[in-house]
């Protein structure tokens, strides 16, 4: 340990050396110290310090894709084939929601019974927000995503073309570094980087949340540096991949290297509600029911990101097409069955366990 110690302390110095003598890390550099970090082989005192500094300073791009080629090389991967559609894979933030209801599970289960698989990762209730989680929300639901092997993990995409990367149970690395997030209390720089990496081995579409217009032009660098040519980012609600209802949803698609701007208004296309506020977890869950049976308060918010997602990953080739479709999947029970058929599958692994 104390070799270590002594050779960690040059990227502290590398970003925490002041605004005239700091050059920031190259991604070799950055790839070298997170997987230091990750394999506790730098003091905690070193870590804080570590992520305190890269946070003061930001993150570069180059120093973003170097993150994320060390969670590539230790983190958890799911296998895609060429066989089927690639998957989408959603970055929002690791510490959740606690101002407007989500709806994410819903365009999952929109998308998956549309033929389009999806990969998922996340953790517990993290700090700083300790916002819901995408465990919490499944489960709500009768879908429990925790304690699953990985291989039970890619049998599942396999099957049903849903899988979903939970980081207590599948990189335990990433995991023990939340009580730095808590003791810190503020995000650190991996925040930044989760929102761009996937586990997925083999070709997927990111489709990754942003709050601020820098957020997206660094991530639209990062992309670059490491060669990924289709990624789709969006503001959404508390920086998640959620369309608001009420305000323009603003949408960067970037495929074959090209660039396009999309603007949208729900109440353009007739929906007219506010977006639903977050209270609890109970309250959610009733209204979840409701709206696999087309009713209740969440309703106009499922349609709407659904029809927007068959839309941008090419399942329907105009907007109010997906729209329409998304209306027929949930109005016709599909996206319940798919939900049933789900939980079907976690109850099969867990009986042969």
């Amino acid at each position: 340990m104390s070799d270590y110690k002594d050779y960690f302390k040059k990227f502290i110095g590398l970003i925490g050396s002041g605004e005239n003598t700091s050059r920031g890390m190259s991604r070799d550099e950055s790839a070298e110290a997170l997987e230091l970090i990750l394999k506790g082989l730098a003091t905690p005192t070193q870590i804080g310090a570590f992520f305190v500094a890269h946070r003061i300073r930001r993150p570069e791009p180059r120093e973003l894709a170097g993150m994320i080629d060390t969670y590539n090389k230790l983190g958890p991967k799911i296998q895609t084939s060429k066989k089927t559609n690639p998957p989408v894979t959603f970055g929002m933030p690791f510490d959740g929601r606690n101002s407007t209801c989500p709806v994410y599970p819903f365009t999952v289960l929109i998308l998956v019974s549309a033929g389009q698989p999806v990969v998922l990762h996340g953790g517990r209730r993290m700090p700083v927000k300790y916002g819901i989680s995408q465990i919490e929300l499944f489960k709500s639901i009768g879908l429990k995503l925790e304690n699953i092997s990985i291989e039970n993990v890619q049998n599942g995409f396999d099957q049903n073309g849903f899988a979903l990367i939970n980081q207590p149970d599948h990189f335990q690395l990433a995991d023990n570094l939340i009580k730095y997030r808590d003791e810190i209390g503020k995000r650190p720089p991996i925040a930044s980087m989760e929102l761009l990496w996937t586990s997925c081995e083999g070709k997927s579409l990111l489709i990754s949340g942003f709050v601020h217009k820098p957020t997206e032009e660094r991530a639209k660098k990062t992309l670059e540096i490491l060669g990924r040519e289709d990624f789709i980012s969006i503001k959404g609600l508390e920086g998640s991949t959620d369309l608001s209802l009420k305000q323009r949803s603003l949408i960067g698609k970037f495929e074959n290297k090209k660039f396009e701007r999309i603007i949208l208004k729900a109440k353009d296309y007739g929906f007219k509600k506010n977006d639903p506020e977050w209270k609890n977890i109970n309250s959610w869950r009733d209204d979840a029911f409701k709206a696999l049976k087309y009713d209740g308060e969440l309703i106009e918010s499922i349609i709407w990101n659904g029809g927007v997602y068959l839309w941008l990953t090419n399942n329907r080739s105009t907007l109010n097409e997906g729209i329409e479709y998304a209306y027929k999947l949930v109005k016709s029970g599909r996206v319940e069955e798919t939900l049933i058929n789900l939980i079907e599958w976690k109850r099969c692994i867990s009986k042969q366990n």
